[in-house]
């Protein structure tokens, strides 16, 4: 699998780490690659190996997470919409016609801040949009406040945060229970995408994630009307791609035929596909998940 460099992007208050998988040639398109709320940027890396080489790919650790962990709040997705457009400015992507294609692709709460980086802070320089098992409203979840309403959906993820270690055979026994990544802890990308959430050289082992930008960025993602509203207000045409089962592999997950129908996708200019044995994580590391972003990504840079 083609390794990343590590990179900084100076933003707000400090430097944004970002991972990047080059391109085999000067201009070549570029594929911005938004994780998940508690997720960092190793998420991304089978899909990153896939595109890398036909595309410059650049994957952040947003603000609060990974090796972003440092940076300061106030937290929320527009503050990451904003890191984001900063990002972009880096790579030198702009929206002129002749310019290099440039795709926001985000998973979960990640293709909520694509869509609302595409429609506000970075919207001309923007030419494609991948939304992975997000960016669209999601299914009420119980609970009488945002707490209790993330606990609700994130489950075992949401507890790791207040949860020590004492080694790295302890952190793959508690992810070896999760429902859905259970299955991938032994899978050599996946068991570096859990290693990066840790704070380096911290005794016991810990979660680099702030949580209160979890907090934060949850908020945004289940009541801000602005983040809700983004996607009906998108400058390119977006493709959704939606996972059978969800966050603990249940079904239906997130999205399903019938939620999709009601959510007024087609006036968007939003097109939805699901991909069929993946859940919410495996949507980003299963082969036909992996296949199926990949040519969502290339598809959206060549209608520019």
């Amino acid at each position: 699998m083609t390794e990343p460099v590590q990179i900084s992007i100076p933003v707000d208050g400090g430097d944004l780490a970002a991972l990047h998988w080059a391109a085999d040639a000067p201009g070549s398109p570029i594929a911005v690659l938004v994780h998940g709320i508690t997720a960092n940027a190793l998420a991304w890396a089978p899909v990153a190996a896939a595109l890398a080489g036909e595309f410059e790919v650049v994957a952040p650790d947003l603000r609060g997470r990974a090796g972003s962990a440092g940076l300061p709040g106030p937290y929320g997705l527009e503050r990451h919409a904003d890191d984001v457009a900063t990002l972009l400015d880096r790579f030198g992507a702009d929206g002129d016609a002749g310019a290099d294609a440039t795709v926001l692709v985000g998973h979960s709460m990640g293709a909520f801040v694509a869509a609302l980086a595409a429609a506000g802070t970075a919207r001309d320089r923007v030419h494609g949009l991948v939304l992975v098992d997000g960016g669209l409203a999601l299914p009420e979840p119980p609970g009488a406040d945002v707490d209790a309403k993330l606990a609700a959906v994130l489950g075992p993820s949401l507890d790791r945060l207040s949860t020590t270690f004492p080694d790295l055979a302890a952190v793959r026994a508690f992810w070896a229970q999760h429902p859905a990544v259970g299955p991938w802890v032994d899978v050599p990308a996946v068991a570096a995408f859990l290693a990066r959430d840790l704070v380096p050289g911290a005794v016991p082992l810990r979660s680099a994630c702030v949580p209160e930008a979890v907090r934060v960025d949850g908020g945004d993602v289940l009541l801000n009307e602005r983040v809700l509203e983004a996607t009906a207000n998108l400058p390119v045409p977006a493709t959704l791609l939606w996972a059978s089962g969800g966050m603990l592999g249940q079904r239906p997950g997130l999205y399903d035929e019938v939620r999709l129908a009601g959510l007024g996708l087609e006036p968007a200019g939003i097109t939805a596909r699901e991909v069929p044995g993946t859940d919410h994580y495996s949507i980003l590391w299963a082969d036909q998940g992996v296949a199926a972003v990949a040519d969502a990504v290339r598809a959206a840079a060549a209608r520019t």
